[in-house]
């Protein structure tokens, strides 16, 4: 537990803590990805459409690709998420868009993620708007993150486009030092 601990920060009580409420909701000690979409969704309004949200954050945590996550999985990516450094937080954030670990973020999968978020915050009933609203805030993210112009987003142009942008790099210290 305290090499756990030391790598990502929490306090032996903390990780105690964590480690219940994991055991609790998952006896098993391994998260399917139906099980973190069915805990996921207590922390969204009843309707709302996560399941490709929580698809690509269940992807993000699975670091492995071994179709469950595991207790030192989900820890690490909380404790990076809350205690992490911009930069580490940025890293993660990275991982979660470039969902075929190519190193890039395509135009795709930015739409994808886009569109996700979209979904999570309720529809508006007109897909054919509502694609081009998601095209156009992806064109604008490009426009701004792809720095030399190639149509995809590298981690290095995410980094510096997320440092350099004031309102970014607020929302994502936003969740630092929560205490758990």
């Amino acid at each position: 537990m305290q090499t756990l601990c030391d790598a990502t920060g929490f306090s032996i009580s903390e990780m105690k803590r964590i480690y219940r409420g994991f055991k609790t909701e998952c006896p098993s000690g391994l998260i399917t990805e139906e099980a973190f979409h069915s805990i996921y969704s207590r922390f969204f309004p009843q309707g709302a459409a996560l399941s490709s949200y929580s698809h690509y954050v269940f992807s993000t945590l699975d670091r492995n690709d071994s179709g469950v996550i595991t207790f030192q999985d989900f820890v690490v990516g909380l404790s990076i998420l809350i205690r992490g450094t911009l930069e580490e937080k940025l890293r993660w954030t990275f991982s979660l868009y470039d969902q075929d670990r190519d190193g890039v973020i395509s135009r795709e999968e930015m739409e994808d993620v886009v569109g996700s978020v979209f979904d999570l915050m309720g529809r508006t009933g007109d897909p054919i708007s509502e694609e081009a609203i998601i095209t156009e805030r992806v064109d604008q993210i490009f426009q701004k993150m792809d720095l030399n112009g190639d149509g995809v987003v590298s981690i290095e142009e995410f980094l510096e486009s997320c440092q350099n942008d004031e309102t970014i790099s607020r929302s994502v210290q936003a969740f630092t030092n929560v205490h758990i």
